[in-house]
């Protein structure tokens, strides 16, 4: 704390408040991201899908789908559907103080349609689809919102350690759930239930958890004015189309911020193939049981708090640029493992989960503070939603190159090492980016290590 004038300032104690606050949303929404996303909303969606089939199939839109494809597609129209909306969202935050307000209301309203999955029963599998299709996209805005919020409650020279810190939060907020639920469905004849209220029951507490922590940053946090804003005439949809349009004009005056989301568009496709297909990869290639790679993934979630920790302190040194690209080496190095890991392995399996832990949550966590110092003041939730807008337009691609190998040579070995070309060219692409005068064209103060 410094004197001004002879006035305490006290803004670092009111931005470590803030941060503290700010912690806590990963720590919600990760309950979302883990236990519904990431485990049980595909396989329970499959179950339920199957009663309601006829000949294996079930109508959607007219079309003939098999059940066990249902997942992939309501999350692939999902994320189409972000990707055109969350650029709009990004300006309509942008022109308003009340971000806070705006974070709660998307979390809020994602927990409610969440929590609806619960009624998911029987055979109304499209209750699932659309109610998940509408909290998934809460969940896209919301973290548009959130991380628009991490520039305006720290400094340049701050950033990584607040957003390492924020995504161990989440890790650890989300792997804890995820465990709990873990017990639950695998032990539900101890508690009297059968496995699909165990597992209603898990969906549920996930919407809960997600509702719940979601009021520690919105009474933490602060609503900041807009700085910089557009001025546009019209009312306020009018105005953030017009802010729009003057940003993508005006993307061309940020190249290297744009170089950095080419390189984050392939090296996260990569990262997000590897954790969607690592448990088909140890299942089926593998011959290991579902619950086996449950557990891995468990151990990859609370690796990763440390992780996100170690990378935010070696960023400190060593700059999050090169902090980030030793972790996609470390990324290609983890996916050429995969091309010879032995099967039925336990400890090799154990070595390469630990390894994804502790690189998942660094990379990430950089990324996102890494992009905030490329981004001009005014703009912070336009620029993360293009950011979250492109990664999810693409995150198709990964999984492609993966599907077409696969189909090819008839084995998840040489898919699962072919994602290596997104961790080189990623790298690559991020070798050639200009840190310093990145934050210069973005108006920003340049951290005394980048």
């Amino acid at each position: 704390m410094t004197e001004v004038g002879g006035i305490a300032d006290l803004t670092p104690l009111a931005q470590a408040k803030e941060q503290r606050a700010w912690y806590f949303y990963d720590w919600a929404n990760s309950a979302f991201a883990t236990t519904v996303s990431g485990v049980l909303f595909g396989p329970y969606l499959i179950a339920i899908a199957e009663e309601a089939a006829v000949d294996d199939r079930v109508s959607v839109l007219g079309l003939s789908i098999a059940p066990g494809a249902l997942p992939a597609y309501v999350i692939t129209f999902s994320t189409l559907i972000s990707a055109l909306v969350l650029p709009v969202l990004g300006a309509v935050a942008d022109r308003t103080a009340r971000k806070k307000d705006l974070l709660a209301g998307f979390a809020w309203s994602g927990a409610f349609f969440a929590a609806l999955l619960f009624f998911m029963t029987g055979d109304n599998w499209q209750l699932g689809a659309v109610t998940f299709i509408l909290a998934n996209l809460c969940f896209a805005a919301s973290a548009v919102v959130n991380d628009s919020i991490l520039p305006l409650i720290s400094s340049e020279s701050d950033r990584d350690r607040v957003s390492s810190r924020g995504w161990a939060y989440g890790y650890a907020g989300g792997g804890l759930l995820l465990a709990l639920n873990f017990v639950l469905v695998s032990f539900h004849d101890t508690f009297g239930l059968t496995e699909g209220m165990a597992v209603r029951i898990s969906l549920l507490s996930a919407a809960v958890w997600w509702a719940a922590f979601t009021f520690i940053p919105f009474r933490g946090l602060r609503n900041h004015p807009p700085a910089d804003v557009e001025q546009v005439e019209g009312g306020v949809l009018q105005r953030s189309f017009g802010q729009l349009w003057i940003t993508l004009k005006e993307l061309r005056n940020y190249p290297v911020a744009l170089t950095f989301l080419l390189a984050y568009l392939f090296f996260n496709d990569g990262i997000q193939t590897v954790i969607s297909q690592a448990s088909v990869y140890g299942v089926e290639e593998l011959g290991f049981a579902q619950g086996t790679m449950l557990g891995v993934y468990l151990l990859v979630q609370f690796v990763a708090v440390g992780g996100a920790l170690l990378f935010g302190r070696i960023a400190a040194t060593r700059g999050a640029k090169n902090t980030i690209l030793g972790g996609l080496v470390v990324w290609a190095a983890i996916v050429t493992a995969g091309l010879v890991m032995p099967e039925k392995s336990l400890v090799p399996l154990l070595v390469l989960g630990a390894a994804i832990g502790l690189v998942l949550g660094g990379t990430q966590a950089l990324a996102r503070s890494y992009f905030s110092l490329l981004i001009p003041r005014g703009k912070e939730a336009e620029f993360f939603s293009f950011y979250h807008a492109m990664e999810r337009g693409t995150s198709w691609f990964g999984t492609l190159v993966f599907g077409l190998v696969y189909t090819f040579t008839d084995s998840y070995r040489p898919a699962i090492f072919a994602l290596i070309v997104f961790f080189v060219v990623g790298g690559l692409l991020l070798a050639k980016v200009d840190t310093a005068k990145g934050i210069r064209d973005a108006g920003n103060e340049v951290p005394a290590v980048i």
